[in-house]
């Protein structure tokens, strides 16, 4: 039988709780947040969805997404759990304007974020970048690229969303765990990046 790795103690010599780091996954209508989330984590992730009815005529902008017939009305959640002491949480956020008041709850205690933009609806990825330039998160973009379908080059991408030069891009499906990895992983780089860039305190 392989050894397992010791679980860490608490001073009392009682097993301590895994240290807790929240993920905001962000973006437009139907760009892939719900698909992302369930495509890393390690459980049944929870998902608020409704099936979309005739209220919403008027109301949620199909265009590009004719095919969708449900939406994410409050969250979505997952997990994953990196080591013995530490786990990730993940919180997609809804994408509709109507829900995004429900976005300045979900923030509390984010440690960063993902952005997922779709190249033939870019526009609607302006409000989540906004959303964390404007709280200083750090943030990840993610290009979703359904079926390997993309209209643009990462430059025209990086020069249409506006990012900063230092903002991690990345290309591929959100339906591949692996990609979804992958940006976690660039987004942990990123904040490592940023830390160690932050001048030392004086004193």
């Amino acid at each position: 039988m392989a050894p397992t790795a010791p679980v860490p103690l608490s001073a009392a010599g009682t097993a301590a709780a895994p240290s807790a780091v929240k993920i905001l996954i962000a973006g437009g209508f139907g760009v892939g947040k719900t698909t992302l989330v369930g495509s890393v984590s390690e459980v049944a992730p929870l998902r608020t969805e409704e099936y979309l009815t005739r209220a919403s005529v008027g109301v949620d902008d199909l265009s590009g997404v004719d095919s969708k017939d449900t939406t994410t009305v409050a969250l979505d959640f997952g997990r994953i759990t990196v080591s013995p002491d530490l786990v990730v949480y993940l919180f997609g956020t809804p994408g509709q304007e109507r829900f995004w008041f429900m976005w300045n709850d979900l923030v509390n205690g984010a440690l960063g974020g993902v952005v997922i933009a779709d190249t033939r609806r870019l526009d609607t990825s302006f409000a989540s970048i906004d959303f964390f330039e404007s709280r200083g998160i750090p943030f990840v973009v993610a290009i979703n690229c359904f079926h390997g379908h993309n209209t643009r080059t990462p430059d025209e991408i990086r020069a249409a969303l506006d990012l900063d030069p230092q903002v991690p891009m990345l290309l591929g499906d959100v339906r591949d765990r692996g990609f979804g990895r992958d940006l976690l992983l660039a987004l942990v780089d990123h904040l490592m990046d940023l830390s160690a860039a932050r001048p030392a305190p004086l004193g």
